[in-house]
């Protein structure tokens, strides 16, 4: 099984901005686990990160036939962009948000997703590990 992992908007400072909320580690240092996790379980993970909510919707494209599942950080993309959530309708590949904060717990506006209701599921709240819980939701 090949995943598609993919983060939005200002996660290429994870590490560096809001540690108490995101940790430590880069969004580097979380890809290579993400891929060695994968890899322990017998397959494959491929991580993008971009700032530009079109690169994210035409990787989200390109993902059919060639992607088992996406995990998707879409950032503060995730509480207003309707192109990425027409991306992920448009497509067969099932797609899980993931946040690695419990965005319930935080502001207002990060309360609401416009993604939800066209992904397979959500995963949020666990740090680093909502990721692995997303890609662990479609080989279990």
């Amino acid at each position: 099984m090949k995943i598609l992992v993919l983060n939005g908007v200002n996660l290429a400072l994870t590490g560096k901005r809001e540690q108490g909320v995101y940790g430590s580690e880069t969004l580097e240092e979380i890809c290579a686990e993400l891929k060695a996790f994968a890899e322990k379980h017998g397959h494959a993970a491929e991580c993008r990160q971009s700032d530009l909510e079109g690169e994210l919707c035409s990787w989200i494209h390109g993902a059919e036939g060639k992607f088992d599942g996406i995990v998707l950080n879409a950032g503060a993309f995730t509480h207003y962009s309707y192109a990425i959530r027409d991306a992920i309708a448009s497509v067969s590949v099932p797609v899980v948000e993931v946040h690695m904060s419990n965005v319930h717990a935080r502001e207002e506006f990060r309360k609401k997703s416009v993604l939800t209701e066209v992904c397979k599921g959500e995963i949020l709240g666990f740090g680093k590990n909502s990721y692995k819980l997303a890609m662990e939701s479609f080989w279990l």
